[in-house]
């Protein structure tokens, strides 16, 4: 018996998988902070309305599609360690500069104070004047937020792909992918508290300085495994497995061959992933950015209120703990069913794309007059089914690239699939803002399926979340219906 087979694994992968999870919880604090302050305590100042928010919302979705298709690209070439570096620094600088948009636009405008600022007459030339200055400063502050933000899942994906193997992978995936989920479990009970005890601007501050202490951390943790002095023989030669089990097998070491940013839209493997996130994102987008808005519109409960952050923190309380779940399941079809990775992966996303259509209901259940408890908690609980879903899904879609694409390539088609899915959620954005705009100002003109007004313009959206993973699935099937690794001559 080797030195390999008697030496105890060490399980270092664990440690790089917590500092992703925690990546990845900051990157959706940093993101959170506007939609949670934006209703009570931002728009009051600018006057703003949810057109311009969900004008906000869909540049910065357009902003991060963009960058998302260089971020792969630029993580491949510079490496994980100091790629992710470079994206964190970056987002979390863009974090902390919103702080400074109600200064600037007090300056441009000539306004000594923020009380003078809330007291300009609602539809008056100035409020129109300070609406669009702070929206312009917050759309800048928003694209360098975005910069950054776009090379988090590129560079977390080929971490991933380097320290597990291929059977892990949706497993790894699902628990750092949860900080998506702790990030905005998180956010209702510390945002909304710190704006109200400190004002708006520190929550920005305090909330981005998160990042620069990961940064710290990252420099000392991080190393590839065959470098890292951390991973023994035995570790290393689990991550390295599937060298010794692909039909092509090949130095573990080697992270293949490159492939031309051009190419790579050549594969339908590579389409597949794309229609994959350009239909779901949004949907993941759309409760991330506007529950807290819907719980004040539909049940008058604000952000910085208990009940409010009670329901914001449920909703995301069931998202985490059932996503993780999500990541285990093709583990089980793989070890337990004997099936292939990909099969079971796409097996174990089928049954995700039926939680959203849970979605059908929140609207009706919220209305319902007889409800033995507050109708707030019917679609808290549904909306978080719903998320768990996706994030179940979304664990499992990203693991699909690690089993087609060479490593050198990992986070190349990553940015590409996360530029779909900025699309995605820009155009389910800004039409939502648009939607719910016109929707109030109609009223009772305007109805969907027995609501009105702006209940209405929910349940539109709501109908578009349920069905789209059902459609993607679809798709994605057809494009690839069986296993087949991107092989370059």
């Amino acid at each position: 018996m080797n030195a390999v087979q008697t030496t105890k694994m060490t399980n270092y992968r664990w440690i790089i998988c917590s500092m992703l999870f925690f990546a990845t919880t900051v990157n959706y604090l940093d993101r959170q902070v506007l939609s949670l302050t934006w209703k009570d305590f931002i728009a009051p100042e600018f006057h703003w309305t949810d057109a311009d928010y969900g004008t906000i919302t869909s540049v910065f979705s357009i902003l991060y599609a963009v960058f998302c298709l260089f971020a792969g690209k630029f993580i491949d070439w510079m490496g994980t360690k100091k790629g992710y570096l470079w994206a964190i620094f970056v987002w979390s600088l863009g974090a902390c500069m919103h702080a400074a948009c109600g200064w600037v636009t007090m300056k441009y405008e000539g306004i000594a104070s923020i009380e003078a600022l809330r007291a300009v007459e609602a539809g008056s030339v100035t409020a129109v004047s300070i609406a669009t200055i702070s929206v312009y400063l917050f759309l800048f502050c928003r694209s360098v937020l975005a910069a950054g933000e776009s090379g988090n899942f590129p560079a977390a994906i080929k971490v991933t792909a380097e320290y597990f193997p291929k059977k892990d992978r949706a497993f790894a995936t699902s628990i750092f992918n949860a900080g998506a989920s702790v990030g905005a479990l998180a956010a209702p009970i510390s945002i909304p508290p710190l704006a109200e005890l400190f004002g708006w601007e520190m929550a920005f501050i305090i909330i981005g300085a998160l990042g620069f202490i990961w940064m710290f951390l990252w420099v000392f943790i991080y190393d590839k495994p065959s470098k890292s002095k951390h991973v023994n023989a035995a570790e290393l030669t689990y991550i390295n497995q599937d060298a010794e089990t692909d039909e092509d097998p090949k130095d573990a070491n080697d992270e293949g061959p490159q492939i031309s940013f051009a190419k790579c839209f050549t594969f339908k493997q590579t389409w597949s992933f794309i229609v994959g996130k350009f239909m779901t994102d949004g949907v993941w987008w759309f409760f991330l950015f506007w529950a807290p808005a819907y719980f004040s519109d539909q049940f008058g409960y604000k952000s910085s209120s208990t009940m409010g952050q009670v329901l914001i923190f449920t909703l995301y309380f069931i998202v985490t703990v059932l996503s993780i779940f999500g990541g285990y399941l093709p583990k089980y079809f793989v070890e337990k069913k004997g099936m292939g990775a990909y099969a079971g992966r796409m097996r174990a996303m089928l049954l995700f794309t039926f939680f959203p259509m849970t979605a059908l209901l929140a609207q009706p259940l919220a209305s319902w007059q007889g409800s033995p408890i507050d109708p707030a908690w019917w679609p808290a609980i549904i909306i978080g089914l719903a998320g768990a879903g996706h994030q179940a899904w979304s664990a499992n879609l990203f693991s699909t690239i690690g089993d087609m694409f060479p490593k050198s390539t990992i986070a190349t088609i990553t940015g590409i699939g996360a530029m779909a899915g900025g699309l995605g959620s820009m155009l389910i954005n800004k039409c939502s803002g648009n939607l719910f705009t016109y929707a109030e100002q109609q009223g009772a003109a305007f109805q969907f399926m027995g609501f009105e007004g702006k209940p209405a313009g929910y349940m539109i959206i709501f109908c578009i979340c349920a069905v789209a993973y059902i459609i993607g699935w679809s798709i994605m099937k057809a494009l690839v219906p069986k296993y087949k690794p991107i092989v370059v001559e």
